[in-house]
């Protein structure tokens, strides 16, 4: 069996209501409100004519707080703007996020789930269960168990290794416990019609997990919608200063090599150079520390936007930064923002490993550095700064033409809902 794009990707596929008619329902812990890249595939979904309905939690990410006008345990069914159903379960809220909190967190999405989730979706048939799996990847369990009440073909888009995240980030480091989540991993993963994932460098450990009879295919993340006309505000909410400001935008987590970022911060001498953070995270007070008792003059918290202004931030940008530690995992991974830092067309600045970094390169995108290596990073943050314009523009000119020929969302929803009539005709073959 060929473990690749089910779609090929010299395939141009046709638009215009290719999802007519294909019911899906999306199962994904956070949404809209919150800001993840799920919610403009629906949208994307939904233009090519699927009928979506999602269910989801209580919105709480990323500060553990619920958001103004829900509640932790509250349950029922909400109408998006744009039309379609959300229905939500109670959730045990992430508070400041430590360990045992989240836990409960996760576990709460997939029992309140399971428990009512038939119930808030009763009479309402679906094609396609699709899953959208950021960690952990229990929320399968979720999918699984509406693929045998709807009798719906179940699509997992694996996000997150699993149990290497874990191990690699310190979380779970009892061979015991690891061994027993690679055999949840692996009874979720069998419970599929079809495993997509967000980078090609995930599949042999994903085979390696789900067995040979589960079909897996290549779906990368989209990179952003265009805002909505008046979604925007005419005057930017953040205007960076004179300089080349290098933007990090996302969010300030563990994975995120924040320190290394500070490190090249602290080798740069040219005064022009500023690093400028846009996100929140778990991080984010310790960033903030750690720029005053270091005395960095040349690193700025700016805080959240919504993702809706986030253009008009880039495009003041000099360059854009994207950082990882460094582990077998997440070198892996291709972290969701470079498909918009691409979409972008700003020149982009990696400090990473593995795909994501042959990724910039291949693309002719930016310049890539090792991932934690703060003075290679310090370099080239002064060697693109020191490039003629020109030079930086034919980078970001080349980022665009890459996402336009293979991240844009709307060429990515056709190949999503290519993918689930797949998936739904291997179902009904099985049956």
């Amino acid at each position: 069996m060929k473990h690749a794009r089910l779609v090929p990707e010299d395939v141009e596929i046709a638009g215009g209501g290719l999802g007519k008619g294909l019911r899906v329902l999306v199962v994904s812990q956070h949404y809209w409100p919150e800001n993840f890249r799920i919610n403009e595939v629906v949208d994307s979904l939904r233009s090519e004519g699927c009928d979506v309905e999602v269910l989801s939690g209580q919105p709480n990410y990323p500060h553990g707080k619920i958001f103004k006008g829900y509640s932790a345990f509250g349950l029922g069914t909400e109408l998006h703007p744009s039309g379609y159903m959300i229905h939500r379960v109670p959730l045990v809220l992430r508070g400041r996020g430590g360990g045992f909190r989240r836990i409960w967190n996760y576990l709460s999405f997939v029992m309140f789930g399971v428990a009512v989730g038939p119930y808030l979706t009763r009479g309402k048939p679906c094609d396609v269960v699709f899953v959208y799996a950021i960690s952990p990847i229990l929320q399968g369990l979720v999918g699984a168990v509406f693929r045998q009440i709807k009798g719906a073909a179940h699509v997992i888009w694996v996000q997150d290794l699993w149990p290497e995240s874990l191990e690699e980030t310190g979380f779970v480091r009892n061979r015991l416990a690891l061994a027993a989540v690679e055999r949840l991993t692996s009874f979720i993963y069998r419970r599929a019609d079809l495993l997509l994932v967000q980078s090609r460098g995930f599949i042999g450990k994903i085979k390696a997990v789900a067995g040979d009879n589960i079909p897996i295919a290549y779906h990368p993340n989209p990179g952003d919608l265009p805002p909505v006309r008046g979604d925007i505000e005419e005057i930017p909410p953040l205007s960076l200063p004179a300089g080349f400001n290098i933007v990090f935008a996302g969010n300030l987590g563990a994975a995120q090599a924040l320190e290394t970022v500070l490190d090249a911060a602290s080798h740069v001498q040219d005064p022009d150079i500023r690093v400028v953070f846009v996100g929140s995270g778990i991080r984010s007070e310790w960033l903030r520390q750690q720029i005053e008792k270091r005395r960095l003059t040349n690193v700025v918290l700016a805080g959240r936007f919504p993702s809706a202004v986030m253009p008009s931030i880039f495009a003041q940008a000099s360059a854009l930064l994207v950082t990882l530690n460094r582990s077998k995992a997440l070198s892996l991974t291709i972290p969701s923002k470079i498909p918009t830092y691409l979409g972008a067309g700003r020149p982009i600045l990696a400090c990473l490993d593995g795909e994501a970094a042959e990724l910039i390169q291949d693309s002719n995108a930016g310049l890539a550095v090792p991932a934690e290596d703060s003075i290679g990073l310090a370099e080239a943050m002064v060697r693109l700064k020191n490039m003629p314009e020109e030079a930086r523009e034919c980078m970001g000119k080349a980022g665009r033409h890459y996402y336009d020929a293979h991240l844009a969302p709307a060429r990515l929803a056709r190949e999503l809902i290519s993918h689930f009539r797949y998936a739904v005709d291997r179902r009904t073959r099985l049956r």
